[in-house]
């Protein structure tokens, strides 16, 4: 039986891998704590490590990790900028679930778009107060807008047809087009011309801070950002200071650079709040999920079956498609015969 520690663990989890961890034969121990220098004692024993998006996976957890036996981290998500791969390589293997819906992402994100631009959230409370004002309620038409779509992966493509489907104008970028169907110019373009910009792109050492100062200086005025990829694509102060300057019109996040402490957990009894995360809270013009655009029955279901099947494959000395490291990264990685990094 393969002994899996489960961290981060949130009711929603429980129901859809211990259904899909039935069918094979794995035993999970959940933990509701991160995984952290702290906590990565708690894992020993297990086989395998089971970790999510905002778990600390540094050196100091890797070497503790490895020290207790366990050769195998499986992320139950797309994201890994949370991992020292250069730690990792050559002691624990990690595979992660590349994609386990980019429909439910892409929806969540158009569905921010309608709600701020609409006014939805806002309709909603007044309404419930018998008040019927149509003051301050006016948005704009989709159609006809031009959208910059950064990162054109499965999600950034399923974004881009839904817009389709309200007769929007798409320009995109990415530095490696993956669709003859889409019109791609520099991001530099995509800040000039695009009425909202939709990020869709994975967090690296070279795009962090992508949206800052000087890439919202160029920018339509009134522009309207969603984010739902990684908060620290954007620089949160320039995102202030642009939302209150007016050249900045709408946000809508459901990430946040500092969410890792934050986001996933209650935190309305806490006083001593983070302080740039407040502030956008209080904007009118501003709409924040807690990191949900995932949150789909469908998109669950497929990130345990993944995950459990990364496992097992793992155990079984089967090829690791999903398997990532720092080479992976660098496109320097060549697999070995077994199907692994290393």
């Amino acid at each position: 039986m393969i002994n899996i520690a489960f961290f981060d663990t949130k009711p929603y989890d429980k129901i859809w891998f211990d259904k899909c961890s039935e069918k094979h034969d794995m035993k999970i121990k959940y933990y509701e704590s991160k995984l952290t220098p702290d906590t990565a004692v708690m894992a020993k024993g297990s086989d395998a490590v089971c970790a999510f998006v905002n778990d600390t996976i540094d050196k100091e957890v890797i070497d503790t990790l490895y020290n207790d036996g366990i050769r195998f981290i499986a992320m139950r998500c797309a994201g890994y900028n949370n991992i020292d791969f250069s730690a990792a390589y050559g002691k624990i293997h990690i595979a992660r679930v590349p994609a386990y819906s980019p429909y439910a992402v892409a929806e969540h994100g158009i569905g921010m778009l309608l709600c701020l631009n609409r006014k939805l959230h806002k309709a909603y409370i007044r309404t419930r107060d018998f008040n019927f004002s149509l003051s301050g309620m006016t948005g704009f038409d989709l159609y006809g807008k031009t959208v910059g779509i950064v990162g054109t992966g499965k999600i950034g493509r399923v974004f881009a047809d839904i817009c389709r489907g309200f007769g929007m104008k798409i320009i995109a970028y990415d530095p490696y087009p993956s669709d003859e169907s889409l019109e791609y110019v520099s991001f530099d373009e995509i800040c000039k011309r695009a009425d909202i910009i939709s990020l869709h792109c994975p967090l690296t050492k070279e795009n962090k801070h992508l949206i800052n100062e000087d890439a919202i200086s160029q920018m339509k005025d009134s522009v309207c950002i969603i984010n739902t990829s990684r908060g620290a694509l954007i620089d949160s102060d320039a995102l202030i200071d642009g939302l209150k300057s007016g050249k900045i019109g709408n946000a809508a996040l459901d990430v946040y650079e500092e969410e890792g402490d934050l986001f996933f957990e209650d935190m309305s009894a806490v006083t001593d709040r983070d302080e740039k995360l407040a502030m956008l809270l209080s904007m009118p013009n501003v709409i924040i999920t807690s990191h949900q655009a995932f949150l789909t029955n469908e998109a669950l279901e497929n990130i345990a079956d993944v995950t459990i099947e990364n496992v097992q494959r793992f155990f079984d000395g089967k090829e690791l498609e999903n398997e990532i490291c720092y080479k992976c990264l660098k496109n320097e990685c060549d697999k070995k015969k077994n199907g692994k990094c290393f």
